[in-house]
């Protein structure tokens, strides 16, 4: 008010009406003041509730991006967790399938020297046997021509049966005494 005094001493008088000095000052203080409650309402209200949104969502926003870290962070545990099971899986089985085929080799090896061994056993035999056919052979031809030689010799026909016994025990006699001076 002292203010207003000293305005009005001056000489001019203070005209709260004229706007072209320190009235229209005042005036535009006093409109501020009224429309300030209308402005926060319609201008300021808006955009300090659009800003706490804003704000709420950026909080929401940072607190599911951690969730979904967290989650990523234990979804990659579990692949890895489960990825070393498959590992562990696939060396186990490929260590019962190296088992499995170390058995199937040596089933397969032993029937193949079982399967060997009656080849050889029965090539032996066919050769005793086929031997023994051509040492007779020999024999029957040993004595047919000692019989031959016989017959030449004496100039008669040797014929009889006890005489072909008899040179056929003379034959195996001389094969037997043979035989054990090569042992």
């Amino acid at each position: 008010m002292s203010t207003l005094l000293l305005l009005s001493a001056e000489g001019e008088g203070f005209d709260p009406l004229n706007v072209s000095g320190a009235g229209g000052m005042i005036w535009t203080f006093v409109i501020f003041f009224v429309a300030l409650p209308f402005m926060w309402k319609v201008v300021m209200g808006p955009i300090a509730k659009a800003l706490a949104e804003r704000d709420a969502k950026s909080a929401e926003a940072i607190v599911a991006a951690q969730r979904a870290s967290e989650d990523a962070q234990k979804a990659r545990a579990e692949v890895e967790s489960k990825l070393a099971e498959a590992r562990a899986d696939a060396a186990k089985t490929m260590a019962e399938a190296r088992g499995r085929a170390e058995v199937r080799e040596r089933e397969i090896v032993g029937a193949a020297q079982v399967q060997a061994q009656a080849l050889l056993d029965n090539a032996q035999k066919s050769i005793r046997a086929e031997q023994e056919k051509a040492i007779a052979a020999i024999r029957k031809e040993v004595v047919e021509l000692s019989l031959g030689a016989a017959t030449k010799v004496l100039k008669a026909r040797v014929n009889s049966d006890d005489d072909r016994r008899l040179a056929q025990e003379a034959v195996a006699v001389g094969q037997a005494g043979s035989a054990k001076g090569a042992s």
